[in-house]
């Protein structure tokens, strides 16, 4: 059952606000992806520079510690030596 053309896609003011509709919605589609995509990746680097921060402390602090038992050790070592 073969249905004339203008049958199947009447070219009514329907149609027309239906297609506008349409080419409307791609268009929000493009730009709320772009938008997603652009906080997706803000949130991204947000993240690594916190880890990066993190890191940064970690090190700070494990440096610290090595100074300190170093010290001590130090400190150690010469009282026993001057002792003897």
């Amino acid at each position: 059952m073969n249905l004339p053309e203008s049958t199947m896609f009447p070219s009514t003011p329907d149609a027309i606000a239906l297609a506008q509709l349409h080419d409307q919605a791609k268009r929000e589609a493009r730009r709320l992806r772009r938008e997603a995509v652009d906080d997706f990746w803000r949130g991204a680097d947000a993240v690594w520079q916190r880890s990066l921060a993190g890191g940064q402390m970690l090190a700070q602090r494990s440096a610290t510690r090595l100074r300190a038992r170093l010290a001590r050790r130090a400190n150690r070592s010469t009282s026993t030596t001057s002792k003897a």
